[in-house]
């Protein structure tokens, strides 16, 4: 029997998240009282954060399989083939928690940790996406997070020499207690020659790799599954310091080491640190795990072993090496000025021993620290009602040209150039879209191919109706991938919900699971990866729910791509989908009203397959100049958005449709593309053959987007509300100089 070091009490267990029946799950398990080591193990494996406990029943209902489908959910990335011999690996974690509590470092370890996910595969990161999500801007800590997550973000991406080429910000009064920060990497690797975290064979040294352990991090796992509260700024020494300098000596290191075949398994030391990395690969590979912490390269004195089984100390790996390679991945990290040290090795016991000064100070059965850990079916209510829209609130004689201002210069709709422009988006020069388009789009080097990827969700559409919101994003995702011209392949999903113990909060994650899963497996669009966020709330107020998908998408030929940007005058502006109908929920009704009110745009997965497989066709045959999709504001902010892009005017027409809903209805499924004037009624018939819904609606050129009698606004005053939000935002005092 190993002797207790402390005395486990009621406010001890609290302290570390664990219930009180599965405190008693633990003694049941282990058959005596845990050491604080062991209680702080369990307490990182039982959490949210690293056992999904709430959402594994249903994310197993996620379609996870498909014909490029490598590596579904289960290793550190998702692994999908594009051909050639290559495949590329992906996936989106959550740093909610540790970015809210101390912006930039949360932010900069957030995609320090989703670039480890991704080259612990044997890939090399070539792409970078974010999503963000604020409080209302005018919220006294808003401008404070929004400066220090995106120089974050900026700091480590570009230190590391990753592009960033896309992402999100919205603001909205929700997440004025929880901020987001959704980090996405993407990387590239032979497909035959992707590493896993499996351990296999007796008797394997397990190695340490990459920067020393360090007390910063203990406990962020557990942080990361519980509410806020007026403690927050107790919490800080929970989060991480990043240097991403040396993790881009530990990509080169581990790339280097894995052509070598020196790798039997390998896997980072992301939430819970060597606790989760170790279990995860001596439980995959029904082995045990002997761990000596006297050999664990470490920078500060008089470590506890409960300090170092639960730092977060980043820019570190571990690795079962294969025996006669040890002198050759010794030689390669002593190159690469990175600790390697044998700290343990593979047991056939199916034990998790760890030892420390001499002393046992843990002994648990590896296979039950993740195989055992609790997991609820939560009881689900009807999630929260929303307000009912009633079309009488709106104004009769709202002035559309005022609305489409106020939309293009507010903070959800403005441009993100004051974000972007931080981020390195050119760097590894394969970059052909980069932010501010539908999608990022890379070059695969030595070849034809471009990769596409993006992010999104509207979160009032999920809070509205789950179900109907988690289809809308993953459609959204879909449409974005498509109207750059890239076949969408699989996707990556961070699910940020508020406390799951509170019925109506499970009901917001159990819809929009299920409506994920109805537009992925309608779209063929496997779930390859992802992450759980919960308990996002401060005194009991919750966030929106807002599951983040990210797409990636392939294009064969990069040069038969689109942008947004009309390209020259007097071309044909086509509408695909039809006209807009559909004001509940829509940014108009916000802006207008002040309400979010009514039930969001139905989404019609057929159409969005059958408008999306004809967009891309057009594209394909280079028949399109420009396309775009239509999202947040409608038609009105789709064609405002293409000609200031292109800086381009146009005149189109309505007729006698109703002006607020067919200019501002965010109803789905729908694109604009410009062709030729020439090639327009060969794209019309081509419509009309396939049954997809075409209308011309007008022609590029000028210097003013006319909507005939509804409004003329001239392309440089958009643009100028378009790109003044944001900067006069973040300097208010140099705003007002001017």
């Amino acid at each position: 029997m190993i002797p207790n070091d402390i005395p486990i009490t009621e406010k001890l267990i609290a302290d570390h998240g664990l219930k009180p029946d599965e405190y008693q799950r633990i003694l049941d398990l282990i058959g005596r009282e845990p050491t604080l080591t062991e209680l702080g193990i369990f307490s990182a494996m039982w959490n949210e954060h690293c056992s999904y406990k709430s959402s594994k029943k249903w994310l197993r209902t996620l379609p996870t399989e498909g014909a490029c489908v490598i590596q579904g959910p289960g290793e550190n990335a998702g692994v999908v083939d594009i051909g050639d011999g290559q495949a590329v690996v992906f996936k989106m974690e959550s740093h909610n928690h540790p970015s809210y509590i101390e912006p930039y470092q949360g932010a900069a370890t957030g995609v320090g940790g989703i670039l480890r996910d991704v080259f612990t595969m044997g890939a090399r990161p070539i792409a970078a996406l974010n999503a963000l999500r604020f409080g209302d801007p005018d919220h006294a800590k808003t401008r404070h997070l929004v400066s220090g997550v995106v120089a974050g973000i900026g700091g480590y991406g570009n230190s590391f020499g990753v592009p960033t080429v896309g992402g999100e910000v919205e603001f909205h009064a929700a997440y004025n207690g929880n901020c987001l920060v959704n980090a996405f990497a993407l990387g590239l690797a032979d497909s035959d020659k992707i590493f896993y975290s499996k351990a296999t064979g007796i008797g394997m040294p397990v190695v340490y790799l990459g920067a020393k352990t360090g007390r910063d991090g203990v406990g962020g796992a557990t942080m990361a599954s519980a509410e806020f509260d007026d403690t927050i700024e107790e919490k800080r020494p929970t989060v991480q310091v990043g240097d991403p300098f040396t993790e881009k000596r530990l990509l080169e290191a581990c790339l280097e080491l894995m052509a070598t075949g020196a790798v039997i398994a390998i896997q980072d030391m992301g939430a819970a640190g060597l606790t989760c990395s170790a279990v995860e690969m001596g439980a995959k590979g029904d082995l045990g795990i002997e761990l000596d912490l006297d050999k664990v390269p470490v920078r500060e004195e008089q470590m506890s072993a409960y300090e170092m089984m639960l730092s977060e100390s980043q820019e570190r790996m571990l690795m079962v090496l294969s025996p006669d390679k040890e002198e050759i991945a010794k030689a390669i990290f002593d190159k690469w000025d990175l600790d390697f040290a044998i700290v343990g090795h593979t047991t056939d016991d199916k034990r998790f021993r760890i030892f420390h000064q001499g002393d046992l100070v843990a002994d648990l059965p590896i296979k039950e620290l993740g195989d055992e850990a609790p997991e609820y079916d939560r009881p689900h209510t009807a999630p929260p009602a929303v307000a009912p829209f009633d079309p009488a609130t709106l104004p009769a004689d709202a002035d559309c040209g005022a609305l489409l201002e106020a939309l293009i210069g507010s903070e959800n709709l403005c441009s993100r150039r004051w974000v972007f422009e931080q981020y390195d988006y050119l760097i590894q020069a394969n970059t052909l879209q980069r932010p501010g388009g539908d999608a990022g789009v890379v070059r695969i080097d030595g070849t034809d191919k471009a990769i596409a990827v993006t992010v999104d969700v509207t979160p009032r559409y999920c809070f509205a109706d789950p179900f109907e919101g988690g289809k809308q994003a993953v459609a959204e995702v879909w449409r974005n991938l498509t109207a750059v011209g890239a076949t969408p392949l699989a996707v990556s999903d961070n699910l940020n919900f508020g406390n799951p113990e509170r019925p109506e909060i499970m009901a917001q994650l159990v819809g929009c699971i299920q409506g994920i899963g109805a537009a992925c497996r309608a779209l063929d669009f496997p779930v390859v990866s992802g992450n759980v966020s919960l308990y996002n709330e401060t005194h009991g107020e919750a966030i929106l729910p807002t599951p983040a998908i990210a797409g990636v998408g392939l294009l064969e030929d990069l040069k038969r791509t689109a942008t947004i940007a009309f390209k020259t005058e007097g071309e044909a502006i086509l509408l695909i989908g039809g006209h807009g109908t559909h004001l509940g929920q829509s940014a108009a009704l916000k802006a207008l009203t002040g309400q979010e009110a009514g039930a969001p745009p139905p989404v019609d997965l057929d159409a969005e397959r059958s408008h999306g497989d004809f967009v891309r066709g057009l594209i394909d045959a280079q028949s399109v100049t420009a396309c775009h999709d239509l999202s947040d504001g409608g038609l009105a902010v789709a064609l405002a958005e293409m000609a200031m892009a292109g800086r381009i005017g146009c005149q189109v027409e309505i007729g006698d449709a109703p002006a607020l809903a067919t200019l501002f209805g965010e109803d789905q499924a729908r694109y604009l593309v410009t062709v030729p004037a020439s090639g327009a009624d060969a794209v019309l018939d081509a419509a009309g053959r396939s049954g997809v819904p075409v209308e011309r609606l007008g022609t590029t050129g000028g210097s003013d987007l006319i909507v005939a009698g509804r409004l003329t606004i001239s392309i440089e005053k958009l643009h100028d509300l378009y790109e003044n939000w944001f900067p006069a935002y973040m300097n208010p005092y140099e705003a007002a100089a001017e």
